[in-house]
């Protein structure tokens, strides 16, 4: 997608093909019907007055009126394009009781505080469609279904499994590396992928340390680097490496980082090394997170969705301010802004090692940071959110931040028949924009 495409947050035009005799509350049909049978009664009211006394009465003009403003607060009442629900998401009733209606308008919420997008060199893209993405769902949610490691708290849900899954299956690398393994459920999901391709796992502490307390994966094609073998990405000598497994184009290796670090520390240490195709879990917006991320480096003022106000009067911050009440990981202006208005990073703040390192920056070097990333970039992807959370009844993250979804909100059928309603609704709640990038040194 071009960088316009990807940036708009215009909403689709309906899909009711989608949910054609399907039943669902999502069909538009009942609602037609609806509204039509109460105008044609009115329609009725008005002639069957003129038939009966030859003209309007004044209460019967009174009841015509009544009648009207009846019908046009049902229309606006059920239409599906309103805006604001002066109710929270987060209460479980209120949840259950709006199935088969947008939350909060949330089809027209999805990118409306701006996407901040990194610009790649060229302005390339990825090779996969919309079309691929859907497809790829429908294979891949069976295949979920079937993990080890159920309860994946603190760890990778749905969405980025399904990213993942999908960008090493497209990609097809001779080598896959992940920093950070936890129980091994990434591990796992590469598996699956690629069943047959060696993995490399970085990870403080051993998976099979996890299988003593419950569920974990430890996969029989795969080195270890984890535990007393620990060695960090950065100090790992990747020549050898790569020799021992056979490897020589290191642009057929995919390294997936899911460690918590600075990840233009990561994009710096994996183009010493010669790799080129990366993947980050957790590529946390402006305000949130515990390290300095990709979509951190590239909310700048000159990147169209990029950079913020601190102005406590400013249309931003009363936005912000609303979004709150419903999405537990919307930032206000508050939270995103720090000591003299330092918005950038996390309150001006480059976190690292697990927030242990927490430095203050200037917005010059955040500046500076994001040219030396366009620099080297040659693709930017971010995976968007796998549905609505009016389909998925997520509450975390918000919309208003995140691209469209694969599969928008409304369309029930289809997320009906990819099979996701057999997922838990929790299962949806870890998304935060995981990013494909693929970098090389210019050498011209």
């Amino acid at each position: 997608m071009k960088l316009e495409r990807a940036l708009s947050s215009r909403r689709s035009p309906p899909h009711p093909a989608d949910d054609e005799g399907d039943g669902s509350p999502f069909d538009d049909e009942s609602k037609t019907k609806k509204h039509a049978s109460l105008a044609a009664r009115i329609v009725s009211l008005i002639r069957l007055s003129r038939s009966s006394s030859g003209h309007c009465p004044a209460a019967h003009v009174i009841i015509v009126i009544l009648l009207l403003l009846l019908a046009t607060f049902s229309v606006l009442l059920l239409s599906p394009r309103r805006s604001v629900l002066c109710v929270s998401p987060y209460d479980a009733a209120t949840r259950n009781a709006l199935v088969g209606a947008d939350l909060v308008g949330l089809a027209s919420d999805f990118g409306s505080l701006g996407v901040p997008w990194c610009r790649s060199k060229h302005d390339t893209t990825v090779e996969w469609t919309p079309k691929d993405l859907l497809k790829g769902l429908e294979e891949f949610v069976p295949i979920y279904e079937t993990r080890p490691i159920k309860n994946n708290m603190y760890g990778m849900g749905f969405d980025h499994s399904f990213g993942l899954w999908f960008m090493a299956r497209w990609l097809k690398p001779d080598l896959m590396i992940e920093s950070g393994t936890f129980k091994g459920h990434s591990t796992w999901v590469l598996r699956q992928a690629m069943p047959g391709t060696h993995i490399i796992s970085l990870s403080p502490r051993h998976p099979e340390k996890y299988l003593k307390k419950g569920p974990a994966y430890v996969d029989e094609n795969c080195t270890y680097f984890a535990g007393k073998d620990f060695v960090d990405f950065g100090r790992v000598g990747w020549g050898s490496v790569m020799r021992k497994h056979g490897i020589s184009d290191l642009s057929r290796v995919l390294v997936f980082f899911d460690d918590h670090q600075n990840q233009l520390k990561r994009v710096k240490q994996a183009l010493q090394a010669g790799f080129r195709n990366l993947i980050f879990e957790d590529n946390y917006d402006t305000g949130t997170g515990d390290h300095y991320s990709l979509r951190q480096i590239c909310d700048q003022y000159y990147i169209r969705g990029g950079g913020h106000s601190c102005f406590r009067d400013s249309d931003e911050a009363r936005i912000r301010m609303k979004r709150k009440k419903f999405w537990e990981k919307a930032v206000d202006i508050d939270e995103l802004c720090g000591k003299g208005g330092a918005w950038w990073g996390v309150r001006g703040f480059m976190r690292d090692n697990f927030n242990h390192s927490n430095n203050a920056m200037s917005y010059k070097e955040h500046f500076q940071n994001s040219r030396i990333l366009e620099s080297v970039l040659d693709v930017y992807w971010e995976l968007p959110p796998v549905a609505g959370p009016s389909l998925t009844h997520q509450t975390r993250y918000d919309p208003a931040r995140t691209l469209q979804p694969i599969v928008e909100d409304g369309r029930f059928g289809l997320f009906q028949r990819l099979g996701l309603t057999r997922l838990e609704a929790s299962l949806f709640n870890g998304y935060t924009q995981m990013v494909y990038v693929q970098v090389s040194v210019s050498t011209s």
